[in-house]
């Protein structure tokens, strides 16, 4: 107990007193799976509002693998991100490994099948009748499925959340893949798990708690909007 109460104090006296090292942690931990939740968006959106909209031969096996990669482990994904861009690689030439850039890569990977599965499970319990009344009054398909998205905004904000928590909490890619690099490529969760490895307990709890106020706040303000659009 006495433990917690020191970090819960450290982690007040670090923010209270803007410490630089971890305001950069912070800053970059926010950029790296802010960015990365970006690109989950629009090719998690993209792709899950296809698949649901289409039928196809196989599409159930697709749906399949879209579910199983909801829970992709990060170590995994870390690895074989590490194997493409190490520098005998296919994408060796890159040079990102061990850089934020490659973080987001990973972070990408992990949260787009979540992005995915959300918006094929928003789009697809839209009523089929929604889609061919918008066609009726003369939408094209790109209307109508500008409409539908639209329409799904409300747990399209809960795949966001999703997304983003799930990147944001994320240690093992982000090792693996970003190296991290004291005032380069360290985030939140790294940072927490080097200071445990090295006894630091009170500065590892600080840092957990600072990374469980910034998912807090991004959350809260997505809950904001999504809420806004559902006062009920």
């Amino acid at each position: 107990m006495e433990l917690i109460i020191q970090g819960i104090i450290k982690a007040f006296e670090l923010l209270v007193t803007f410490d630089p090292e971890v305001l950069g942690i912070t800053w970059l931990s926010l950029k790296i799976s802010g960015t990365a939740t970006l690109i989950s968006l629009f090719i998690g959106v993209s792709i899950g509002t296809a698949v649901a909209l289409n039928n196809f031969f196989g599409k159930k096996i697709v749906i399949s693998i879209i579910n199983t990669g909801m829970g992709l482990p990060p170590v995994v994904v870390g690895l074989f991100v590490t194997i493409f861009i190490w520098r005998n690689g296919p994408f060796g030439f890159l040079e990102i490994l061990y850089t934020p850039t490659a973080i987001i890569v990973a972070q990408a990977i992990i949260a787009t099948p979540i992005v995915m599965g959300i918006s094929l499970a928003s789009i697809q319990n839209l009523s089929p009748n929604l889609r061919l009344q918008i066609l009726s009054l003369g939408a094209s398909r790109l209307q109508m499925v500008w409409v539908l998205i639209k329409e799904a905004k409300l747990p399209l904000l809960a795949a966001v959340m999703a997304g983003f928590g799930g990147v944001i909490s994320e240690v093992g890619a982000s090792i693996m893949v970003g190296g991290n690099i004291r005032g380069y490529s360290r985030v939140l969760t790294t940072a927490t798990v080097m200071e445990t490895g090295k006894g630091n307990f009170d500065i590892a709890i600080a840092l957990s708690i600072i990374l469980l106020l910034l998912a807090f706040l991004v959350n809260y303000l997505l809950t904001l909007i999504q809420q806004r659009q559902h006062p009920r």
